[in-house]
Order: structure tokens, then C-alpha cells, then sequence
């Protein structure tokens, strides 16, 4: 192409890779989505259990909540069954680059996920860390052996990297995570998934 006076002109892109047009839960949801569609798991979020103490009611049709507040703390945000396994485990993000900060996952919630290892549930954490476009699978095992061996206040990077796995994005499902768990849960445990 020729350009007036032979300059060709600069032409600045600003691209921006935030968010990508979506964000960890609708990734997941998207996914648990796909797999009861295609009768693979039934996984689903957990409402939070809230207590309604005010409503509107102009017509049956158009009740609208004008005062609520949270019943009691929830636990995690994803259960359901896969393959005849329990399966329980927390979605979280992050924009620090190098730790995942304990406080993001409650005292609750920790108990929550002892307790499904207690009966041999399959429970982990599943954590995006935003500005590394990166998402890791973390099995709960690993998170309670980091939490009762460690004094500090964040899940540095490395410790995803060597015992998390990554998630990579695809189209569909957008966060396939369900082989992960064939290969650290369930090929181990019965054989015959393998």
C-alpha cells in the first residue's frame, strides 16, 4: 500500500486481555452447564440461604424483596456428583500475582472442606488468578496441609504451580475440569477409570 509522503502510519492497538468476557463463576457454570446437558456430572452453585423479612407485593406476579439478610454463613459454592463421587469445592479469584490470599476462603468454609475429606468426598478450590490469565485446581488436601503447616497468610504462587494443576480455557465446555479430577481422584482411587 503506499502512503502520502512513503510514512506509514503508526496505529496503536490498546488491547485489553481483562477479563476476557467472562469471569471464573460464569466459566464454571458454563462448564457444569455443558456436563448435565451432556449427562457427564450434575454439579451445581449453592444459593446462599437468605432470610426474607420484607416484601412487595403490588400484584402476585410482581413480588419484588425489599429487605433480606443472610440465615447463616454458606459453606462452598459448588457441590454435586460425579462419576458416583462427592464432589464439594470453592471458586475464587484473584488479582495478585504472586499469592492467593487465606483470607478470601472463611473459617466456615475451611471446617466445610475438612469435613468432606473426613467422609471421603472429593473437595478442592479452584483459583483464577486474574492478571496471569491462569487458573489452578487445588486439591483440599493440599490446601488444609498448607494451612495447618504454614503460618503464613497466602498461598504463594509456586504452591499452585507444583501441587495445583492448571485449567486451561476452552470453548466448551470454557473451564474443562472434570479430567483433572479423573486424574488426581478417581484413577487413583477405583482403577477402573483410568
Amino acid at each position: 500500500m503506499k502512503y502520502p509522503n512513503g510514512i506509514k502510519p503508526i496505529i496503536k492497538h490498546n488491547i485489553s486481555y481483562n477479563n476476557r468476557g467472562m469471569n471464573l463463576e460464569n466459566d464454571i457454570n458454563l462448564s457444569n452447564e455443558y456436563y448435565a446437558t451432556n449427562d457427564i456430572a450434575y454439579i451445581y452453585k449453592k444459593p446462599t440461604p437468605i432470610q426474607i423479612t420484607k416484601v412487595d407485593y403490588p400484584s402476585r406476579k410482581k413480588a419484588v424483596i425489599k429487605e433480606a439478610f443472610f440465615k447463616e454463613p454458606s459453606t462452598t459454592d459448588y457441590n454435586g456428583l460425579y462419576k458416583g463421587m462427592y464432589i464439594d469445592f470453592e471458586a475464587k479469584e484473584t488479582n495478585n500475582k504472586t499469592s492467593f490470599s487465606l483470607n478470601n476462603i472463611h473459617a466456615h468454609q475451611i471446617k466445610h472442606i475438612r469435613n468432606i475429606l473426613n467422609h471421603n468426598g472429593i473437595a478442592f478450590i479452584i483459583v483464577r488468578f486474574n492478571k496471569l490469565d491462569t487458573t489452578y485446581l487445588l486439591k483440599g488436601e493440599d490446601l488444609i496441609n498448607f494451612i495447618d503447616t504454614n503460618s503464613r497468610k497466602s498461598i504463594p504462587i509456586e504452591y499452585f504451580k507444583t501441587l495445583g494443576i492448571e485449567i486451561p480455557l476452552g470453548y466448551i465446555p470454557r473451564l474443562n475440569y472434570l479430567p483433572i479430577i479423573d486424574q488426581i481422584y478417581l484413577e487413583v482411587a477405583h482403577g477402573k477409570y483410568q
